[in-house]
């Protein structure tokens, strides 16, 4: 993991950068993204207008992963997502998001805390420091990237609504607006997409509520405007488009695991040992690269900070 946060950024730093690689199996998807950036929101626009002109802040030029891995590119990132309100394939996201409108957004929280409420989100990031985090993102589906985040730590924001000694879990919920997301006119998954923590999980220090992407908005792509980041559980826990949060007793039912109990679980720790039931999680496909050409790692290279959760849990059983 490598974190910047704000104030070490210099506006000196902010100049282009001119690191970027074509790829052939992305190209239809860029400029379907291209066609509908025009109805994106002031931010997210501008980021898409910085990608297309090589204005990624140039600090992202000098960054690696703490295993000296290379980032993806902004392209990369932006254009080969799953996202399934706006459809099954990695370019729909992309080409299928422009009518979605992630601002003005509101986030509900409830459940057992002491300060429910609905919040602006702007309210929610008042006084709060973003920071750019380098994660590893490994998808179920056995690819992977490397990911410059922008950010804050989740256990900020459950700390200042206070849960209670009963709140044992975290839900959280993504948006329902099948007239601006077409993936959910049709019945894909069970609408609204669920997702959940155990709370020790949710206030570790590696877990992240994101906000944008090479310093940037999120795109719509992504999840605009907050979704969650959990580098060490694949990529379908990194919940998008966030409307509430909530704080249970049980553990929630999370919508891969009601969709198909037998392939997918609750905790969904990436695990080399554990394949999925149709195929090996052994090694990765590092994208924009070709074949399984990666070692898959134990808890996605992270086991040293978040082993000793699951001290004495059967992690085959505890998928």
């Amino acid at each position: 993991m490598i974190i910047r946060r704000a104030p070490d950024i210099r506006s000196s730093e902010i100049t282009p950068e001119s690191v970027y690689v074509n790829r052939r199996q992305f190209i239809r998807a860029a400029t379907a993204a291209g066609a509908v950036g025009m109805a994106l929101g002031p931010r997210a626009l501008a980021g898409e207008e910085a990608a297309q002109s090589q204005e990624i802040p140039a600090r992202f030029a000098r960054m690696t992963s703490e295993l000296d891995e290379p980032l993806n590119t902004y392209e990369d990132v932006t254009t080969y997502n799953n996202f399934y309100e706006f459809g099954t394939g990695k370019a729909d996201p992309s080409r299928n998001s422009g009518a979605f409108r992630p601002k003005p957004w509101k986030v509900r929280i409830g459940g057992e805390c002491n300060r429910p409420g609905e919040y602006d989100l702007d309210d929610l990031l008042a006084g709060v420091t973003l920071e750019d985090r380098v994660y590893r993102l490994r998808c179920v589906e056995a690819w992977s990237m490397v990911i410059p985040w922008y950010g804050f730590q989740l256990s900020t924001l459950i700390d200042r609504v206070e849960p209670t000694g009963n709140a044992k879990f975290v839900v959280f919920t993504t948006v329902v607006r099948p007239e601006e997301m077409p993936g959910q006119r049709a019945p894909i998954l069970r609408w609204p997409y669920i997702e959940g923590l155990r709370m020790d999980e949710a206030m570790h220090p590696l877990t992240l509520l994101a906000t944008g992407v090479y310093g940037m908005d999120l795109p719509n792509q992504n999840g605009a405007p907050l979704r969650l980041v959990v580098p060490w559980k694949y990529g379908f826990k990194g919940i998008k488009s966030i409307v509430s949060i909530d704080f249970v007793e049980e553990m929630p039912l999370n919508t891969w695991k009601q969709q198909n109990s037998f392939e997918y679980g609750f905790y969904a720790n990436v695990n080399p040992n554990v394949s999925h039931p149709r195929w090996s999680q052994a090694r990765e496909t590092r994208l924009p690269g070709l074949f399984k050409n990666h070692e898959t790692l134990m808890f996605n290279g992270y086991a040293d900070q978040v082993q000793h959760m699951y001290a004495g849990m059967d992690l085959e059983r505890w998928k």
